[in-house]
């Protein structure tokens, strides 16, 4: 709080200074005023902030010694030189004129108007770097304007680091989600290949020993309760690789393995659930199938575990280049704190396949009862 209170004073002091300056040189300086000259001048010196007056030609008129500083240059090289020798727009690459009309557009009001801006300094020995401050004009007499700066070269290079980091772990994300896919359709494929086939022959034998002559009866009962569990393993075998890789993926692309998950939920869950969809729209590479096949799974599963919804609806339809989904439940409805749990992790799993495909999603309970999801994922170049 201090430190502000000394900007908004170094700040006033300095118009007040300008509006001292402007008015000897028109001859109308009140007596009054002129014993806060020397206060203001040391306030503006002494501040840590760089500071610096330009007039309606922007040509620098006052700078302080950290504004000198800040620049490589001295208070004397500063003085009677151009902005645009010290600042330059980061938009436009041009000089201070296009920067300044973008403020004067609000600068009609009575009094003094201070406006955050970001543009690009230039030391004397012509590095660039970026600065942040604000920029303010006095409406009184002729126009001056004071700029407030300081140079946040560490901060955007700690920013730069954070977002490469960040996109490094996406990247990471992104490569482990890929090598689990494989993983599990590898795992899938022996299950079904291998095991469902020696289940499968096993029961067929034992179909045949049924029916050979002399069985008893313990006999026979023995084998109908082996033939049950031999069935049984066979379904939970059939289930485990269904939900490790749909073979559905494979054999009839997306819009059969959603109709596939969608038969599952409504069976193992009970909860009425409509498809909407067209295969046509959906008929996509493996990588594309696969995430978007992933995001509908852990939509309804987070249905099922949370929501307590007595419906669902799934859709899914193609707008130019994207493909446009939405999840909707008559549940209780999502609340923001559950969407920043650390541990909503299938909410965070649906967020970075959808960004891994430079997607968006939004969920929401703005239309209650219940919530909505909302992806878009562009799909142009994965069609097949």
């Amino acid at each position: 709080m201090n430190r502000q209170r000394l900007r908004s004073t170094a700040w006033t002091a300095t118009v007040l200074l300008i509006g001292l300056a402007a008015g000897r040189r028109l001859g109308r300086a009140p007596a009054k005023d002129l014993d806060t000259v020397p206060a203001s001048r040391q306030i503006v010196h002494d501040a840590h902030d760089a500071i610096i007056s330009a007039d309606g030609s922007y040509t620098i008129v006052m700078a302080n010694p950290a504004a000198a500083a800040l620049f490589g240059t001295t208070v004397e090289g500063m003085i009677g030189s151009p902005l645009a020798r010290w600042i330059e727009s980061a938009t436009t690459g041009h000089g201070p004129d296009e920067m300044l009309d973008y403020f004067r557009a609000g600068s009609g009001r009575a009094g003094r108007r201070a406006t955050d801006y970001a543009v690009t300094g230039l030391r004397a020995d012509g590095e660039r770097f970026p600065i942040e401050g604000s920029i303010s004009r006095a409406n009184e007499g002729a126009p001056f304007y004071t700029v407030i700066m300081r140079d946040v070269s560490e901060r955007k290079r700690v920013q730069d680091k954070l977002t490469r980091s960040h996109d490094q772990l996406r990247q990471l994300s992104a490569a482990l989600q890929t090598i689990r896919e494989e993983e599990r359709t590898h795992i899938a494929r022996e299950l079904h290949d291998d095991l469902g086939q020696i289940l499968a022959s096993l029961r067929m034998d034992l179909t045949l020993l049924q029916q050979t002559d002399g069985m008893t009866a313990e006999s026979l009962r023995l084998m109908n309760g082996m033939e049950q569990n031999l069935l049984t393993a066979i379904s939970s075998l059939r289930r485990i690789a269904t939900n490790l890789r749909p073979r559905a993926l494979d054999e009839g692309g997306l819009y059969f393995a959603l109709r596939g998950l969608r038969d599952d939920f409504v069976e193992r869950y009970g909860i009425p659930t409509t498809l909407l969809a067209d295969e046509a729209e959906l008929r996509l590479d493996d990588s594309a199938s696969t995430a978007i096949f992933r995001m509908m799974q852990e939509a309804l599963t987070n249905i099922a575990r949370h929501a307590e919804a007595t419906s669902v609806t799934m859709n899914l339809f193609r707008s130019d280049g994207d493909l446009l989904i939405t999840i909707r439940d008559d549940g209780r409805g999502i609340r923001p704190e559950d969407m920043e749990k650390a541990e909503s992790l299938g909410l965070i799993g649906m967020r970075e396949r959808v960004w891994a495909m430079n997607g968006e999603i939004s969920i929401t309970s703005d239309e209650p009862p219940g919530t909505r999801i909302d992806i878009v994922v562009p799909v142009s170049g994965h069609m097949v």
